[in-house]
């Protein structure tokens, strides 16, 4: 069987550098620079925190069309939180590092993973078996690279090699100014290059030189620090403001929350083509949502929580508007409901709407916090109707977590690594939406899957089912018809 016909690279332009101080009107190809810039020694401010974002990166389009297509008949499956976005780009979240505005040095890495497999052998294990997982992004004096542990196995001997933050992409940040960013840090389709080091941790699929899919991020950067007395500044992270409760009252909580995984990438896929926004306060993780500044009453012997959040997230895209605001979450005999006023349209909210029960049996105290991790999260029949009937009573729903400061010293956990990938590959025994893990594979198993939204928001009739339907059937055949062994130059 001949190799496929090489992949043409992608005709790509650095979009934005930097999020503060973008100028109007940039088009492809041009650098965005914030003003004023920091002084050249760049220790103007020093290193910056970097808490909360995302990365988005398809790995190489071809290579996944190889691994689901009728010669390796395989499968990719996400691992740590990642997700899917429009079909052909992972999304690795939560980004934790720091930033020097000043010399444009930054290094943040994301969690999650995705494990690829395909030629699958009698004895049940894969020829073909790739993890790439948390992915790290570093840039400094104008070059960039982008490392990730990696588990594989080498094509023709089998042998298995593991390592952790191998330099496995150069990107290429001609033009960028990485300097003075206010509050984000962005970089869209930025141009990256298999590595010497990439291309044996590869397990020899691609040669050192060849193009990958580009790459895309956006990461929060904390506000300076305020110098400590004495001259000297402190750490990155403002410190939360120290004042008593009342007892039996907190101040300071949070929520994370993803709303649902296939809803978020039904959101920015090819047939919604939308995307979310958040306001007043609320946080992107990438794979979750925070809503912060919870306040309310907690009673510890009775192990029963009332607290209502600040935050907004508004998703939007055709046939679809859909925001989420207010939300407040009330515990009691185990059982916690997380509420929020919705509203479609762009019209008034329907007030306080319990969108999902989670388990609250694990609600905890430790720390300083009572918290609870990533509760099993199933969706009302109040909730149903807010999603327009996309998803029906029961439903599982992303998980809920919750932490509240019950001392004024207490400090709430960063944006949550929902789970740590391992590096080691491991078979997929679940079914394609029964959690965290997920996997795309043929174009039947993909477009069975009963997690995909039945019906945009605000939209109704047959015809536009038969029309959602019909265009992800189109799509997962299209990644199914590629064939061939990947080449060098592929």
């Amino acid at each position: 069987m001949p190799p496929p016909r090489p992949a043409r690279a992608p005709v790509v332009a650095l979009l934005a550098a930097v999020l503060a101080g973008l100028v109007p009107g940039l088009g492809p190809g041009a650098a965005a620079s914030a003003a004023p810039a920091a002084p050249a020694d760049g220790n103007a401010d020093g290193a910056r925190t970097v808490s909360g974002g995302r990365l988005d990166w398809g790995v190489k389009s071809s290579f996944q069309s190889y691994v689901t297509g009728p010669i390796a008949q395989g499968r990719w499956d996400l691992q740590g939180g990642a997700a899917t976005i429009g079909g052909s780009r992972f999304r690795f979240h939560s980004a934790k590092g720091s930033y020097e505005a000043g010399n444009g040095a930054f290094d943040a890495g994301f969690s999650g993973g995705v494990h690829f497999t395909g030629h699958k052998k009698p004895d049940g294990s894969y020829e073909l078996d790739l993890t790439i997982s948390r992915p790290t992004v570093r840039i400094k004096d104008g070059s960039g690279t982008l490392y990730a542990d990696m588990s594989s196995k080498a094509k023709g001997t089998g042998e298995v090699t593991q390592a952790s933050q191998v330099p496995l992409a150069a990107l290429d940040l001609k033009g960028v100014n990485m300097r003075g960013a206010g509050t984000a840090v962005t970089l869209a389709n930025v141009p990256a290059t298999l590595t010497a080091d990439g291309a044996k941790a590869f397990a020899g699929y691609y040669t050192a030189g060849t193009a990958l899919d580009p790459v895309a991020l956006s990461a929060d950067v904390l506000a300076a620090a305020s110098p400590a007395p004495g001259g000297a500044p402190s750490s990155g992270a403002p410190e939360p403001e120290k004042k008593d409760v009342p007892k039996g009252g907190f101040t300071g909580a949070a929520v994370d929350w993803g709303v649902r995984r296939t809803f978020r990438e039904y959101v920015t896929g090819s047939i919604a083509q939308g995307s979310w926004k958040l306001s007043d306060g609320a946080q992107d993780g990438g794979a979750l949502f925070r809503f912060p500044d919870g306040k309310g009453t907690y009673d510890a012997e009775a192990h029963t929580l009332d607290a209502a959040f600040t935050g907004t997230v508004r998703f939007t895209g055709k046939h679809l508007d859909l925001a989420l605001s207010a939300v407040k979450v009330t515990a009691k005999d185990g059982k916690g409901t997380l509420a929020a006023d919705v509203s479609s349209g762009g019209g008034d909210p329907q007030k306080n709407v319990p969108l999902v029960t989670f388990d609250a049996a694990g609600l905890k105290e430790k720390d300083g916090l009572a918290a609870v991790t990533e509760a099993p999260a199933e969706l009302t029949a109040d909730g149903a109707k807010a999603f327009g009937g996309m998803y029906q009573e029961g439903a599982e729903m992303d998980p809920v977590s919750l932490a509240v400061p019950l001392d004024a010293k207490a400090k709430l956990p960063p944006l949550p690594d929902l789970g740590k990938a391992s590096v080691a590959p491991e078979p997929s025994t679940q079914k394609p939406d029964s959690g965290q893990r997920v996997s795309a594979n043929s174009a039947t198993d993909a477009s069975s899957d009963s997690s995909f939204p039945v019906l945009p928001v605000a939209a109704g009739g047959a015809g536009v089912l038969v029309v959602a339907a019909a265009a992800l059937v189109v799509m997962r055949r299209r990644r199914a018809a590629a064939a061939g062994r990947p080449a060098a130059g592929d």
